[in-house]
């Protein structure tokens, strides 16, 4: 049976919600329908009692938890997208397994993902209630026909990391600059293994992402890339043919070696006033203050308004700068702010995004 939503920005939002806490299930609808905008239409216990009772609802959204007995989150996330697709936001643990069963549930469908701040029974998931109902709004309104796997254009499947054959080394006098929030991860996944080993560039990403889970996708980004990606660290010397996804929780900048040619990666919990940490726009900025002319912003999929302003900042420095559109963005608001800024100079398609990125940094329109 395939679900016909109807949700606009007007109306109420009818939430499902999976766990197989009691608790958990009752501490999830009271955060969600203290916003006046989401009702939580139903709950259930397991992934076969949510199958069964998706037959008779039709919510907008489902929260869903990962680990649950008789049918798990990841069990019933691939039943769901088969049958009755829905956006689906995962919650999941803070650990290293929480984490790879979290990105194959972005793999197989999934809009989004909410941790648990201490495990399976989080006495303190009101810690998460902005996250929460924030994540759940968005994915609401989310575009399913773009979390499926698409191939770039003009490019073969890409090796795994095996045969990387690291063309270029040493210091980077050229970035790209990449930021995203929701429907990040799989995104970049059509976009990071399809970048050539040979790219004569940087990359700098920032995704919103806990901290305990950046270090995990940096990992699965660079298993199924030709590039060399790694979690940032702090002193660590920019060098072409690589690229650097902030961890959670710092932001993370770039200047210049006061030893010696390029730059190096620092990382702070400053600004503290920020909405986001780490942060697209203070990454961004550090960028065009240091690359200028030699540097390439790119802003991708996810809900607000972070790496706009800073993106204007890079234009003027002479960069060139690339936006996702709106047909193959899961959520626009990035993009969007970027564009109504008038400091994009393409706007492109996932699916043509890493030939853009390329022909960018060789200076090509």
């Amino acid at each position: 049976m395939k679900h016909n939503r109807l949700y606009t920005s007007s109306s109420r939002i009818k939430v499902f919600v999976v766990d197989d806490s009691a608790f958990m299930r009752k501490a999830i609808k009271n955060i969600l329908e203290s916003d006046s905008r989401i009702e939580v239409i139903g709950t259930a216990r397991n992934g076969e009692d949510a199958l069964e009772k998706l037959k008779e609802l039709s919510p907008d959204v489902v929260t869903l938890d990962i680990s649950m007995p008789h049918m798990d989150g990841l069990t019933a996330l691939q039943h769901i997208m088969a049958e009755t697709p829905l956006p689906v936001v995962m919650l999941s643990s803070l650990t290293q397994e929480g984490a790879v069963e979290t990105f194959e549930a972005l793999e197989l469908g999934a809009v989004d993902f909410i941790p648990k701040p201490s495990g399976t029974i989080s006495l303190d998931i009101d810690k998460q209630k902005n996250e929460i109902i924030t994540k759940v709004k968005a994915a609401a309104s989310a575009k399913l026909g773009n979390i499926k796997p698409a191939k770039p254009e003009v490019v073969e499947q890409p090796p795994m990391a095996i045969s990387k054959r690291k063309v270029y080394t040493g210091i980077s006098d050229k970035t790209v600059a990449i930021g995203v929030s929701t429907g990040g991860p799989q995104t970049l996944m059509k976009i990071i293994p399809y970048l050539p080993d040979n790219l004569s560039a940087s990359l700098l990403i920032v995704q919103h992402m806990p901290p305990s889970f950046t270090s995990a996708f940096a990992e699965r980004l660079n298993q199924n890339s030709q590039l060399e990606i790694k979690e940032a660290e702090a002193g660590d010397v920019v060098e072409k043919g690589k690229g650097y996804l902030a961890p959670g929780d710092y932001h993370m900048s770039v200047v210049k070696r006061t030893l010696g040619k390029g730059t190096i990666i620092r990382l702070s919990k400053e600004p503290s006033n920020i909405l986001h940490r780490p942060s697209v726009d203070v990454m961004m900025s550090s960028v065009a203050k240091v690359y200028g002319r030699n540097a390439v912003g790119v802003i991708l999929t996810g809900m607000g308004s972070d790496g706009a302003k800073a993106m204007v900042e890079l234009k003027r420095k002479g960069g060139k700068t690339i936006a996702q559109d709106e047909a193959s963005s899961i959520i626009f608001g990035m993009p969007k702010a970027a564009i109504e800024m008038g400091c994009v100079d393409k706007v492109v398609s996932v699916r043509g995004m890493a030939q853009a990125i390329v022909r960018a940094v060789k200076g090509e329109t």
